[in-house]
């Protein structure tokens, strides 16, 4: 199994030192434009082969960012996790992405709140435990091995704080009642297959592909936790500097991710056309159809970040010890550009919830 103090403090020292380059140099400028135009030469967009960014998947896949980004360049990374894509952000190496609220959280705190700013939500809901037959309950976990994307990601959070209120110790550093081994999603898939892991708290796809493709059942939906079933899984960041230097190059972001999130909340045979062929663009597998309907079914596209439910997620990633101080998140959003986008579609504006400005 992985050595959780040693990957976790070889994450920290990259992160720290990646963010000290960041700081000293400005960052690597992506956009790359005339100084103070608004319009950057290039954006560097990441985001993850999930479902639960399936906003990214269509508006790269349908073109809808690209053309309104204009003459400027898109260009994509895919990541497996949300704590790479911060990593990647503090080498300036990349300019916005699609991530989890929890590693989000860790980029604002490790920065003390100058790397980055949520610009906007892109999904709720999409994350399940999904476990073998013969768990039945939570004192069930005792003595299993249970997978996550990535130490310190959303479901890892997530996991470590329901196991904790179940009263089953766990810790980022290995030992207690359970063994939460930090796997890639795909490789996830084959161990649960062969039985190296019992169990995962995963994102859809995942979930779902482990539930009719491997034959695991629901133990938790997280929807079932957050009060109305609402939290948020998948937001939209961009770097502060980019955001303060290239604000027409993010406004025209949004109107591209704003016009996904409209695609996805249409057809539904279209938005599965989409999603599959942006997934495979991004290197992973179209879905069969009874998989995209299950992963589909437990989420909501959306632009709204739902910002009442974040204090709880800096909370969370406090109490399971995969951010070392409570992270003071106020400032984190600044959700002006999408609230002026939304207006003038005539849509209902979203709240900060007096996290940032709106």
């Amino acid at each position: 199994m992985p050595n959780h103090r040693n990957s976790r403090r070889a994450l920290s020292l990259v992160a720290v030192a990646a963010l000290s380059v960041l700081t000293a140099c400005g960052g690597d400028d992506g956009g790359d434009g005339n100084s103070g135009s608004g319009v950057a030469d290039e954006l560097r967009l990441g985001y993850f082969a999930n479902v639960t960014h399936s906003a990214a998947l269509i508006g790269v896949e349908e073109g809808l960012i690209a053309d309104e980004l204009g003459d400027t360049e898109l260009t994509t990374q895919v990541f497996n996790a949300g704590p790479d894509v911060v990593e990647a952000v503090f080498a300036g190496a990349l300019d916005a992405s699609y991530i989890g609220p929890s590693p989000a959280i860790n980029a604002y705190g490790q920065s003390d709140g100058d790397a980055v700013r949520i610009i906007a939500g892109a999904a709720s809901g999409g994350a399940q435990l999904v476990v073998r037959e013969g768990i039945d309950s939570p004192e069930d976990l005792v003595g299993t091995t249970l997978a996550t994307p990535q130490l310190g990601n959303t479901q890892d959070v997530a996991l470590r704080t329901w196991l904790t209120d179940q009263g089953i110790e766990n810790s980022v550093e290995g030992g207690g009642d359970v063994t939460i081994a930090p796997t890639p999603n795909s490789d996830t898939l084959n161990l649960f297959r062969s039985g190296d892991v019992d169990g995962a708290w995963l994102p859809e796809p995942w979930a779902s592909r482990l539930v009719l493709e491997a034959g695991a059942k629901v133990l938790v939906d997280e929807r079932d936790i957050w009060p109305d079933g609402e939290f948020v899984t998948t937001n939209l960041i961009v770097r502060t500097e980019f955001l303060e230097e290239y604000p027409e190059t993010v406004e025209a972001l949004l109107r591209g991710h704003v016009a996904a999130v409209q695609f996805a909340q249409g057809d539904v045979e279209a938005a599965r056309t989409a999603v599959n062929a942006g997934l495979e663009q991004a290197g992973s597998d179209a879905l069969p159809d009874e998989v995209f309907d299950r992963a589909w079914s437990n989420l909501s596209v959306t632009w709204d970040p739902l910002a009442a439910t974040l204090e709880e997620s800096a909370q969370d990633g406090f109490d399971a010890g995969t951010t070392p101080e409570l992270v003071d998140i106020e400032g984190i959003y600044d959700l002006r550009p999408l609230n002026a986008i939304l207006g003038d579609l005539g849509e209902k504006t979203v709240s900060a919830d007096g996290l940032g400005s709106q």
